[in-house]
């Protein structure tokens, strides 16, 4: 049996639905989420969330898209806790340039040992190409992650 591949998605993925779909961009990431959603359920991947997101998600005030992206956590098949570990790595991440919030994603990310961690925050790809050698695991696009995998 192939491996299924574990991922983990940034909160800005889960949101992507919630934003103007008039921008291009927009209107594909969003429906790429929809596409890694379905394969999610089908069980092509493996989705793993954390306390982080939870923790992100529920400082959104528009309760409605709260509730949303509470149901697509609800797809995860693995729940990751903060540790000891995961805050000393998320603040030598921190000193690379990422912020707190980003550098706590991937930290709990990179102790989950998922497969990728996928973003459509281009300020994290830009700043994970220049400390590739630093970071435990790929980080990639929303849009570079699919055009990979249904190549």
């Amino acid at each position: 049996m192939a491996h299924v591949r574990r991922i983990y998605l940034d909160l800005c993925v889960y949101k992507r639905p919630f934003d103007y779909q008039g921008q291009e961009r927009i209107a594909l990431e969003t429906s790429m989420f929809i596409y890694l959603l379905e394969k999610v359920e089908a069980g092509i991947y493996k989705l793993v969330v954390s306390d982080v997101l939870v923790y992100e998600n529920n400082k959104d005030p528009d309760a409605e898209r709260r509730d949303r992206v509470k149901l697509y956590f609800g797809l995860a098949s693995e729940f990751v806790k903060v540790d000891e570990e995961s805050i000393e790595q998320a603040v030598i991440l921190e000193k690379l340039g990422f912020f707190s919030i980003d550098a706590m994603h991937i930290a709990v990310a990179e102790r989950a040992r998922v497969d990728c961690f996928i973003t459509c925050d281009d300020s994290i790809i830009k700043l994970y190409k220049g400390e590739k050698t630093k970071i435990n695991i790929p980080i990639k696009s929303l849009v570079e992650f699919i055009a990979e995998e249904v190549r």
